[in-house]
């Protein structure tokens, strides 16, 4: 069995640092749209942002933990990630709480499908 840093490699650092950041970003928002209420506090809204970072902590848990199975939460991840990054994003280029975090959530997006086999173009 590989020793724990033969294992992770540049690519996955940055996908575990991207999850990371993403977890921490949606958690932030989610508690700001709280605050902000009205269109911000959407149950829909809330829900994605708590699942993006649920995945988000999930899928580099794996990859640290080096799980044969990474693969496939990396790819989940990608698709709640690109789905709150859309989310995040519509409510408009003036708030700049949310356009962090779509950007957050596309960047993660794009490493998480890269782990998974399924690189974005």
């Amino acid at each position: 069995m590989a020793k724990q840093e033969e294992y992770i490699n540049h690519d996955m650092e940055e996908c575990i640092e991207n999850c990371t950041e993403c977890h921490r970003i949606c958690l932030e928002t989610m508690e700001y749209c709280l605050r902000m209420s009205g269109k911000h506090a959407d149950a829909a809204r809330i829900g994605l942002l708590a699942d993006c970072a649920q995945i988000c902590q999930a899928s580099a848990d794996f990859m640290i933990r080096g799980s044969a199975l990474h693969h496939q939460i990396c790819a989940a991840c990608a698709e709640v990630c690109g789905r709150c990054a859309d989310d995040c994003a519509a409510l408009g280029a003036d708030d700049e709480q949310m356009q962090a975090c779509a950007e957050l959530c596309a960047a993660c997006e794009e490493s998480c499908a890269e782990m998974a086999g399924h690189k974005q173009d």
